[in-house]
């Protein structure tokens, strides 16, 4: 069996997509919004009340037609239930990032037997500092933004992205950001072709003078969202979104702008630190 999966764009027609059970997630003390969450003496998360948010997004997605692919979890790799962060699908292919935090190092062991027993070949690896796929944004064919914290991806590892898309023709920007945010999927996300959801207060104003540039407006959220994980939405294409269902606010402003908005209940997952954009690795999309 040969799988050939292309990623070319955020918004294009979702096809297929990783998750990865939370069979063995609890939260750990390894970004500042989990920090947070222990600080405050919460109680971990019950194993049933997290399978049953993370059946709630794989519902909204098999809803809109998506095949969910599922990843087996590991005891040892609580977080893999973020399959965002240790492949990132490319026009060209996979491409295996190389995680920074300790605790989730190994996760790339099951990432590769997942694509070698589908006959998913790697188009590149990481290998120059750390690069993250919470950080890489592929915007439109030809046109990606590669967050670096120092933190999570580092500019090494964002610079290699870049240059193996600038090799291609790509268009790509650099944008750095405070670590105190994880990811730039925490500060900004698309929704549509030509819409995103950004903490503008936050972001570099030459950045969102650069998404302008290319056609991209931006509806602005608060720190106090971002930091809730309201900015972290998952494009399922043709004027779909999943966005979590605590964002109140953020979803009546899609709605508003004509989306169709999915909203499973992930709170559990978005006091670690994730939301959808985390929780689900996209594998195909068309356009």
């Amino acid at each position: 069996m040969s799988t050939h999966w292309r990623v070319a764009s955020e918004t294009g027609l979702l096809r297929e997509v990783l998750v990865c059970p939370p069979d063995h997630y609890h939260w750990l003390p390894t970004n500042s919004i989990a920090r947070h969450t222990l600080a405050e003496n919460r109680q971990g998360p019950a194993p049933a009340h997290l399978a049953a948010q993370h059946a709630e997004l794989v519902a909204a997605m098999e809803q809109a037609g998506v095949t969910v692919h599922r990843l087996k979890p590991e005891p040892h790799l609580p977080y893999m239930v973020y399959t965002r962060d240790s492949v990132v699908v490319t026009h060209q292919g996979p491409v295996l990032c190389q995680l920074e935090r300790p605790q989730r190092r190994g996760e790339y062991a099951g990432l590769v037997d997942f694509h070698a027993e589908r006959g998913s070949s790697f188009w590149k690896k990481s290998s120059a500092g750390t690069l993250e796929g919470g950080d890489i944004h592929i915007l439109r064919p030809g046109l990606a933004v590669i967050g670096h914290s120092g933190g999570r991806t580092d500019e090494a590892g964002a610079e290699q992205l870049a240059g193996w898309l600038r090799a291609e023709g790509w268009e790509v920007r650099l944008e750095p950001f405070d670590e105190h945010f994880l990811h730039l999927d925490v500060l900004f996300c698309l929704a549509a072709p030509d819409l995103a959801v950004a903490c503008t207060d936050v972001l570099d104003p030459a950045f969102i003078d650069w998404l302008k540039g290319h056609g991209i407006r931006c509806i602005p959220v608060s720190y106090r969202d971002v930091m809730a994980l309201g900015c972290n939405i998952l494009a399922l294409g043709e004027g779909r979104v999943v966005s979590a269902r605590g964002s109140t606010a953020l979803n009546a402003a899609l709605r508003a702008e004509g989306l169709e908005v999915l909203d499973p209940e992930l709170s559990l997952f978005t006091l670690g630190g994730g939301g959808p954009h985390c929780l689900t690795c996209p594998l195909s999309r068309e356009g």
